[in-house]
């Protein structure tokens, strides 16, 4: 007999595949980020016994807690805004970083990995709303970070990284979407970098962030039902 949890992960990769058919996408370009803020070990083992091996998460210390408590084979992603100052513990507990949101913490990040002899997949996080309340580079910003990037020999820019404004209509966010994937197709051909991922799209409005080209998709209560308290910063 099937877990609540697993439906709910069938229903939406039927969702995903659904919305690859109707932009001509192949559905295996898609990968889920299960992201498991505010959710405990429990319910993280119970994702990847339904077959996810990727978790974001968006707190350092809730991921220096949870960590442990976990499946080892999982591979974990940073989510949320990152502090200087937390960069160490986050190269020692993250595969990958979707929110670098300014040089500086580029530089850091660059500098904690080569202390530990790794390299760092990253995203630029990206503010293509303009809204003063989120984290993000500006998009005139981003050019020079790429171009300077390419002194940084311990990350690996890999892909973008956007948040949109949230609304209940989600056909309103797909120009945030589209916005995100016209500037990396102009920026991959300016900077001379393979910007191969695009970090988009939360458990509301998943299906037009792949219809827009999303690699990435940040699902959390659409997967592990509500959270007890609603987050703070809007990531999954």
């Amino acid at each position: 007999m099937q877990s609540a949890f697993q439906e709910r992960l069938e229903q939406i990769q039927r969702r995903v595949r659904e919305a690859c058919v109707r932009v001509d996408r192949d559905p295996g370009d898609v990968s889920i980020l299960a992201v498991a803020k505010m959710f405990g070990p429990e319910r993280v083992r119970e994702a990847a016994e339904s077959g996810l091996t990727v978790i974001g998460e968006s707190r350092i210390q809730e991921a220096m807690q949870k960590i442990p408590l976990c499946p080892g084979h999982l591979k974990w992603h940073m989510i949320g805004h990152l502090q200087r100052n937390k960069v160490r513990e986050a190269v020692q507990l993250f595969c990958m970083i979707h929110s670098v949101d300014s040089w500086r913490l580029l530089q850091a990040i660059n500098s904690a990995c080569e202390a530990i002899g790794s390299v760092m997949p990253v995203c630029i996080e990206v503010n293509v709303s303009g809204e003063s309340s989120k984290f993000g580079l500006a998009p005139d910003d981003v050019p020079g970070v790429l171009e300077q990037s390419s002194s940084l020999t311990n990350v690996d820019i890999v892909g973008l990284m956007t948040i949109p404004p949230f609304t209940k209509d989600t056909e309103d966010v797909r120009p945030f979407f589209r916005h995100l994937r016209e500037l990396r197709d102009e920026w991959q051909n300016r900077c001379d970098i393979c910007l191969r991922e695009l970090s988009m799209g939360m458990s509301n409005d998943f299906e037009v962030a792949v219809e827009e080209g999303a690699t990435w998709i940040r699902l959390g209560s659409v997967l592990f039902g509500e959270r007890q308290r609603q987050a703070e910063d809007g990531r999954g």
